[in-house]
């Protein structure tokens, strides 16, 4: 059991303690803590009793008075101290066994935990868990949750997962419904496995949970060059993703209808692949799936356009370059085209081909730092989108921004978002 003290808030109750950062939390009130949702519920008493660990494994107890809802003033390494639930499925399409060899050990993490579903919205299978599991999230009713469903045709998932438990899910999923967890769902779709009336039925059983099902998210299943002994999977064609595009379209059209929302999204890739234009920011009713790259592009559009709008004139000394996916610069170039031509600049988007993982991965989040310096040698300037590096400021290909600085000769920026990115590009 974990628990390491990443931090200590001044004057907090935890520093007026004493409690240093290194230090373990073992215990609240003699109750051993398995996770931060946990310790949020064990220290809401008015007196509690920490159990305290130091470096060289001396326990002492700390007794602490406080208001209810106060605060101690902790922050911790990992958010569950018992380690993370891992996945133990085969999925057919699972991108972790495509990642090239001998690279850090937390790329080759299948996280399957339904805590980390709750706090940072991690997609789960419901397979690995346990009946003790369900329990906790009922109990404490820990909502919403992201599940991965692919299909809710039993003989369909257990194929894809290859599991044969993991035709079980929809009863799962109304257990949870019927305990008042409200759920948002990911469908990663696969060319024959998936699609057609399988996925259509995966729309209508979901549909029908609405609304505590909350989303319907479907992403094409991505294929690195490092699947040469898993099971053939390819692509889908153009003519393959238009259909789904239209197919989408009328299913948001009806549920706009119904609910007064779209409930089903499609990633971006299928839109940039069937050549269609991108829906309105008002057919995303807020990007609730952005960080599972539904609306990104959207977003980004639309902020750009926002704050270019109010941008005529740049003060910039050198051009820039802003290296993207190959995807991606289809739709961002003639943003950057209009904002030259307006301002005098001469900035350019330039798409990276992912030697790394291959020509089929073409998102600007999958770029690593040795396929951006081969695109940009040569410039004087580049602006990073901050997506391509962790929060540790790794590329994938475990070069670090520092690296990636001294490697690269000339000015070395980053920009989170569009907004940013204009910014910079004005400076």
């Amino acid at each position: 059991m974990q628990g390491i003290i990443s931090a200590v808030r001044r004057n907090s109750l935890a520093e007026n303690a004493g409690i240093k950062a290194g230090e373990k939390l073992c215990a609240v009130n003699g109750v051993s803590v398995h996770d931060i949702i946990e310790l949020s519920y064990l220290v809401a008493d008015e007196q509690i009793v920490l159990t305290i660990e130091d470096s060289e494994c001396r326990q002492r107890q700390i007794v602490i008075e406080k208001y209810t809802d106060e605060e101690l003033g902790l922050e911790f390494e990992a958010a569950v101290f018992d380690g993370v639930t891992t996945c133990y499925n085969n999925c057919v399409f699972c991108f972790v066994d495509q990642m090239i060899p001998g690279m850090r050990e937390s790329l080759y993490v299948r996280d399957d935990d339904y805590r980390l579903s709750f706090l940072y919205g991690n997609f789960i299978t419901l397979t690995n868990m346990k009946e003790e599991d369900f329990e906790q999230i009922i109990k404490t009713h820990m909502s919403p949750l992201y599940i991965s469903v692919h299909a809710t045709r039993p003989e369909v998932r257990c194929q894809m997962m290859n599991n044969r438990f993991a035709g079980e899910l929809m009863s799962k999923i109304n257990r949870l419904v019927e305990a008042g967890i409200s759920i948002h769902t990911q469908i990663v779709c696969c060319p024959g496995y998936n699609d057609g009336e399988v996925l259509e039925q995966t729309y209508r059983d979901l549909e029908a949970l609405a609304p505590m099902v909350e989303t319907m998210a479907v992403v094409p299943v991505g294929i690195t060059k490092h699947r040469e002994h898993l099971t053939p999977m390819r692509l889908f064609s153009k003519p393959e993703a238009a259909a789904i595009v239209d197919k989408v379209t009328v299913w948001q059209q009806e549920c706009r209808e119904k609910f007064g929302k779209s409930f089903v999204y499609l990633g971006d890739e299928f839109y940039l692949l069937a050549e269609k234009q991108l829906p309105d920011a008002s057919w995303y009713d807020g990007f609730p799936q952005i960080e599972n790259g539904i609306g990104l592009s959207r977003s980004f559009i639309d902020e750009w356009q926002q704050i270019a709008a109010k941008t005529d004139v740049c003060n910039h000394s050198v051009d820039a370059v802003i290296p993207v996916g190959t995807s991606a610069y289809k739709i961002l170039q003639p943003l950057l085209d209009n904002f030259n031509n307006k301002t005098g600049s001469k900035h350019s988007f330039i798409p990276v081909n992912n030697e790394f993982f291959g020509e089929t991965i073409n998102v600007t989040g999958l770029l690593v730092g040795k396929d951006i310096l081969n695109a940009a040698q040569g410039m004087k300037r580049i602006i990073l989108p901050a997506v391509v590096l962790n929060q540790d400021n790794l590329f994938l290909d475990d070069m670090s921004f520092d690296d990636f600085k001294k490697a690269f000769d000339g000015k070395v920026e980053c920009a989170v978002n569009a907004r940013e990115l204009v910014m910079l590009l004005s400076r």
